[in-house]
């Protein structure tokens, strides 16, 4: 069974840095698009960050120039990298895998992690 395990949560102030992982296992890594989503109390889930099997990211705009996205294949792991976090960057944050092929499609979620921006 395909995991998702993110960590690197936690509270931090305003201006503040925080990289979340997420390590995957039991599936093929590498040919799977991944992204990072994440959900604040009383909204709906929203894309973050996504990147392709090849590389290529793509970041929302309320978190461009502020969060890289990044994956590492040797270790089936994607990171979150997030600067200069803002109170409306607080939510549990979900690691999320997918891949298609004809009409096949896999697709999996994380647990979440929190992420809480306050001072």
């Amino acid at each position: 069974q395909v995991q998702l395990v993110e960590s690197g949560g936690g509270l931090v102030q305003p201006g503040g840095s925080l990289r979340l992982s997420c390590e995957a296992s039991r599936m093929s890594f590498s040919i799977y698009a991944m992204g990072w989503y994440r959900q604040a109390p009383g909204k709906q889930r929203e894309l973050v960050a996504a990147i392709t099997s090849g590389g290529s990211t793509n970041y929302s705009d309320s978190v461009k120039g502020r969060f890289t996205i990044s994956r590492d294949n040797a270790k089936n792991t994607i990171y979150l990298q997030m600067i200069s976090l803002k109170p409306e960057d607080t939510a549990v944050y979900y690691c999320h895998a997918n891949f298609g092929v004809g009409t096949a499609r896999y697709d999996y979620w994380g647990r979440g992690t929190q992420v809480t921006v306050s001072s």
